[in-house]
């Protein structure tokens, strides 16, 4: 007898969630991504330079 495995559709629970509007809101917002920029690379010249010591 040969066993078969059966395959189900996956849950809801498997698919991502969907951004709320502040979400998509806050990620098109140019300001803010400027923002976001500066500080990124702030963060990165941080580990650079204090690889450099």
């Amino acid at each position: 007898m040969i066993k078969r495995n059966i395959v189900n559709g996956y849950k809801d629970e498997a698919y991502p969630p969907f951004p709320t509007k502040w979400t998509r809101f806050w990620r098109k917002f140019f300001p803010w991504q400027i923002i976001r920029f500066f500080v990124l690379n702030l963060k990165i010249m941080r580990i650079v330079v204090g690889g450099h010591s």
